[in-house]
C-alpha cells in the first residue's frame, strides 16, 4: 500500500506549489502526474533539434513574488529576464510601438495622436487603481458571503471597506470597469484605432469573448496584475522556457521531502463514508491519503475523477454548467534566421517584445465572429514573440524560436471534431497573416508545431483547451470561482480539495491557487501555516 499524508493530482505549477507548502509543513506528500514529464501547461520541450520552446504558456509575470521568494525559486534555477514593449503592425505599413520608458512611450503615442498621448497617464492611473485594489486579495482565500463565520464576516467587511474607501466617483468607476468590455473601456480614453487595438489584446487573450463582450475589461486587468523584479505590469521570459518555473517548483518541493510520481494517470478519487481516502490509477494501482488535492480543472475534478454518487446533485450540475470554453491555439516555430517586418528596423528593441497584426478593434471583433460561427479566425489576433532574442539558449546561434498565441480557435469546428485538414487551415491562416507583414518569414520556417484546442486538451488536460481553466467573467471570480459555496478550495467531500486555476484567483502561471489551497488544508489539519499572506509591497 502506498500511504501518504496528502496526494496532489496533477504536477502543473499549482499542484507543485500546493505540494511544496504541504511538504514544508511536515506532511508526507506525493504529486501524481499522468504524463512522463511535469509542468502541465508550464513546460519546455525541444521543438526541433537545438530549438527549445515553451509548450503552452510562454511568458512570465503573474507568478506571485511572495511565492518566488518563500520557496527560493531563484536558488532552484529560476531566472526571469524582463522584456520591454512590443508593437502592432498596421496595414498602411506603419506600426505602433509600446515602450517601457514613459517618455519614449508618450512620444510614440503622440506620433499617432497628441490627444491620446495626453490621455495615457489618466488611463494608466485609473487602471493602476484597479490593480492595487485587487492585488492584495490574490494570496487570500475569498470570503463566503453566505457564511456567518467570524473570519468570513471580517474579510467581507474588509473587502467592502476597501471599495467604499474609494469614494463615490471612483467606486462607480470601479463597478463600471468590472462589468465593461475592454473595447468600451478603451474608447473612453483613446481615439486611435491601432492604440486601442494594441491594448485591447490583453482583454481577450485566453477567453471566449470579444473586445466588446462585457467583462473583458477585467481580463485586461488580470494581465496587468503581475510584475517582474517589482515592476508592476511588466512581463518576462523564464530563461530556458516556462518549464524552468515547473523545474524550480519541483526542486523546492523535493527539498522538503516531497515525491513526484509520473505516468500516474488517476482514474478516480476513492471515497469512503463521505471522506476521501486516496486515489486509484487507471492501471489499478492505489495510493492512500486522508487528504486528496485536485489540480485538475473543475469539470475534470467533479465529472471525471469523482464518482457522481459521492457528490451532491447540485455540485454535479454546477460543474456541468461551469464555463470553460476553448478559444485559443498556439504555433511554435523554429526559424532559420530573424524575420524582417515592414516598417520596423530589425535592430529595434521592440522586436524582442510582443508583436501583433490586428490594428483595429473592428478586426479583433471580426476574428471573434469567426469563433462564434464555429471556426478558426481567418484574420486572427496574434500575440507573437521571438524569445530567442532575449534568451539565446532557446535556439542555436544565428537561429530563432518564435511563439505565436492565437485567438480564436474553437474546441470543435462547426460542431464536429477537428480534422488534420482543419488544423492545416488554422496553421495557414496564422502563417499567412505574419507573411503579410514580413516578406522573408515564410522562407525562414524550418519546423512548425501547431496546437489547436484539441491538442492542448489531449496533451495538457485542459478541458476544451481553455488556458485559464474557466472563463474569467465576474460570475466566475472571487467567491464565485469555481462556483458559489465552494470557493475556499474545499469540495463537498471531506478531505478533498481543489488547487487549480479553476479556483481563486484564476488562470495564468500565478501559483496563488496552489498556495492558498495549502493554507486552507493546513488550517483544517490545525498545522502551523507555511504559506505567505497577502501582497504587501504596494
Amino acid at each position: 500500500m502506498n500511504q501518504y499524508d496528502a496526494i496532489v493530482v496533477g504536477a502543473g505549477h499549482n499542484g507543485l506549489t500546493n505540494g511544496a507548502y504541504l511538504a514544508k509543513a511536515g506532511l508526507k506528500v506525493a504529486v501524481l502526474e499522468r504524463n512522463p514529464y511535469i509542468g502541465g501547461a508550464t513546460v519546455s520541450r525541444e521543438l526541433h533539434k537545438g530549438w527549445y520552446y515553451s509548450n503552452c504558456s510562454y511568458v512570465s509575470s503573474l507568478l506571485r513574488p511572495e511565492i518566488t521568494r518563500d520557496l527560493e525559486l531563484p536558488r532552484h534555477g529560476l531566472q526571469v529576464v524582463p522584456f520591454g514593449g512590443g508593437a502592432t503592425f498596421m496595414r498602411n505599413g506603419d506600426h505602433f510601438g509600446s515602450y517601457s520608458d514613459h517618455d519614449r512611450h508618450y512620444r510614440e503615442i503622440a506620433r499617432h495622436s497628441k490627444r491620446d498621448a495626453n490621455a495615457y497617464d489618466r488611463y494608466a492611473a485609473d487602471t493602476s487603481l484597479q490593480t492595487k485594489l485587487i492585488r492584495p486579495y490574490l494570496m487570500r482565500t475569498p470570503p463566503d458571503p453566505t457564511s456567518l463565520k467570524p473570519r468570513d464576516l471580517r474579510d467581507l467587511m474588509e473587502f467592502a471597506q476597501s471599495f467604499m474607501s474609494l469614494g463615490e466617483e471612483k467606486l462607480l468607476d470601479t463597478i463600471k470597469f468590472w462589468t465593461a468590455s475592454v473595447g468600451d473601456y478603451l474608447n473612453e480614453y483613446f481615439e486611435t484605432d491601432v492604440i486601442k487595438a494594441h491594448m485591447a489584446g490583453s482583454g481577450i487573450i485566453g477567453t471566449a469573448l470579444g473586445v466588446y463582450s462585457p467583462g473583458t475589461a477585467y481580463v485586461l486587468l488580470h494581465h496587468y496584475m503581475g510584475d517582474v523584479d517589482g515592476n508592476v505590469g511588466a512581463w518576462g521570459f523564464a530563461r530556458g522556457g516556462m518549464g524552468a518555473i515547473a523545474s524550480a517548483l519541483s526542486k523546492s518541493f523535493l527539498s522538503f521531502g516531497g515525491e513526484i510520481i509520473c505516468d500516474a494517470n488517476v482514474d478516480e478519487i476513492i471515497v469512503k463514508n463521505g471522506k476521501a481516502v486516496g486515489v486509484a490509477l487507471k492501471d489499478g494501482t492505489e495510493y492512500r491519503a486522508p487528504i486528496v488535492v485536485s489540480n485538475l480543472d473543475p469539470k475534470r475534478t467533479f465529472l471525471d475523477i469523482t464518482n457522481s454518487k459521492d457528490l451532491p446533485a447540485d455540485v454535479v450540475k454546477k460543474a456541468q454548467n461551469f464555463k470553460i470554453r476553448g478559444s485559443s491555439g498556439k504555433l511554435n516555430i523554429a526559424l532559420d534566421g530573424l524575420p524582417v517586418f515592414n516598417g520596423l528596423d530589425p535592430r529595434n528593441r521592440l522586436m524582442a517584445g510582443d508583436l501583433h497584426f490586428s490594428d483595429s478593434l473592428e478586426r479583433q471583433e471580426r476574428a471573434y465572429d469567426d469563433w462564434k460561427a464555429g471556426t478558426w479566425s481567418k484574420d486572427p489576433y496574434l500575440d507573437m514573440m521571438i524569445p530567442s532574442l532575449t534568451d539565446p539558449t532557446m535556439a542555436p546561434p544565428g537561429k530563432h524560436m518564435m511563439s505565436v498565441f492565437v485567438q480564436y480557435a474553437p474546441p470543435k469546428v462547426e460542431g464536429r471534431e477537428w480534422t488534420d485538414e482543419d488544423k492545416d487551415g488554422f496553421e495557414k491562416s496564422v502563417i499567412d497573416q505574419i507573411s503579410n507583414y514580413s516578406p522573408n518569414f515564410r522562407d525562414l520556417i524550418l519546423h512548425c508545431e501547431t496546437r489547436t484546442p484539441r491538442e492542448i486538451e489531449a496533451e495538457v488536460g485542459l478541458t476544451e483547451g481553455n488556458i485559464f481553466m474557466g472563463e474569467l467573467t465576474f460570475d466566475q471570480l472571487l467567491f464565485n470561482r469555481p462556483f458559489p459555496g465552494y470557493a475556499q478550495y474545499r469540495s463537498p467531500i471531506k478531505g478533498m480539495y481543489m488547487c487549480s486555476s479553476g479556483t481563486h484567483p484564476g488562470g495564468g502561471v500565478m501559483a496563488a491557487p496552489g498556495a492558498n489551497a495549502a493554507r486552507e488544508i493546513l488550517r483544517d489539519l490545525k498545522r502551523p501555516n507555511t504559506v505567505p499572506g497577502g501582497y504587501a509591497d504596494d
